[in-house]
């Protein structure tokens, strides 16, 4: 079982890379939840990624449909910044609002040269693959600022932290200065 609270009815989630895998898995728990879930990925019943995987948003969709949620899959590269930015706007029209967000983008399977020394990588793919593992996970929380409210948010934080607001920021739990 897991940790996520049992009802999230009404709150409005994205998981970026629901396709397969964890962020499928994420997708199906907050369905059973009561969430609202935008599942996205590059790979749908009519197109594949340059990944070739057989599983689908749709799919996915499905999952959370039949755990009890509702499963919105939406098309996205979430390398492109517009693509992103038309996701975030759909869901601003729908509803005007973003509770979670979880960020399962990967894509770098073919660039990856495990039984390599890095040192003979090829530079090109090196790059490529981490453009894909740090862009895209920096586009998507910075597109969905406009839908989330940070003041809410830190409210949140604090309150499962036991910290008031009053706390600083700089100092960890027991006073110190520095890492938490």
């Amino acid at each position: 079982m897991t940790n996520i609270p049992k009802n999230l009815s009404g709150r409005v989630a994205v998981v970026a890379g629901g396709t397969r895998g964890a962020g499928r898995g994420v997708a199906v728990e907050l369905g059973a939840a009561g969430a609202t879930v935008y599942l996205t990925g590059r790979t749908t019943s009519v197109e594949r990624s340059p990944m070739a995987r057989r599983e689908t948003i749709e799919e996915t969709a499905r999952l959370v449909d039949e755990a009890g949620g509702t499963g919105i899959p939406v098309r996205v590269d979430h390398a492109d910044t517009d693509q992103v930015r038309a996701l975030i706007g759909r869901i601003g029209d729908g509803g005007g609002r973003l509770d979670i967000l979880v960020n399962d983008v990967w894509g770098g399977d073919p660039l990856t040269e495990w039984d390599t020394p890095f040192w003979q990588h090829d530079l090109a793919n090196g790059i490529a693959l981490l453009r894909n593992a740090v862009d895209t996970h920096l586009i998507d929380p910075v597109s969905a600022c406009a839908l989330q409210d940070v003041r809410t948010v830190q409210a949140e934080i604090e309150e499962r932290s036991g910290q008031g607001s009053d706390r600083d920021p700089g100092r960890g739990s027991d006073g110190s200065r520095g890492a938490r």
